[in-house]
């Protein structure tokens, strides 16, 4: 079995933030999903839990951050620029808010960071391996 990751989110409005997330391309797995918690899979390996906040205080005594506060920046790899660029308006359009930091282009690198609804960031980035400088 290949290793994955599950980011477990603590989210305000459990239907809302799943809609921001199939916005973005996430597909709803219904056999980890109820009214308390969702499960929000990007790839085979990646997967998001969104957790209403009771369901998260069953995991955790430690208090939920402001959405104003970030406490992780998760980043996922894209295919082209292009597909940066539609994440990004896809997160501004569902309820997200797009580039919430200044854009990264490197020439070898191009990423641009979301935040959903709940404040959480998602940096979208795309990499050429093959231009990445040598340093000599």
């Amino acid at each position: 079995m290949p290793r994955m990751i599950f980011v477990n989110l603590p989210v305000a409005d459990l239907a809302a933030s799943m809609k921001f997330y199939e916005a973005l391309g996430f597909k709803n797995n219904p056999h980890f999903t109820d009214a308390t918690a969702a499960c929000m899979v990007w790839s085979d390996t990646i997967h998001t839990m969104l957790l209403t906040h009771e369901k998260w205080k069953t995991f955790t005594t430690r208090p939920i951050p402001p959405n104003t506060s970030s406490e992780v920046s998760n980043a996922l790899s894209f295919d082209d620029r292009e597909a940066v660029d539609a994440f990004n308006a896809a997160a501004a359009a569902n309820g997200g808010t797009g580039d919430i930091n200044p854009i990264q282009d490197l020439g070898f690198m191009y990423g641009r960071d979301v935040a959903d609804p709940d404040g959480h960031v998602w940096g979208a980035f795309w990499m050429d391996p093959a231009a990445i400088p040598t340093g000599e």
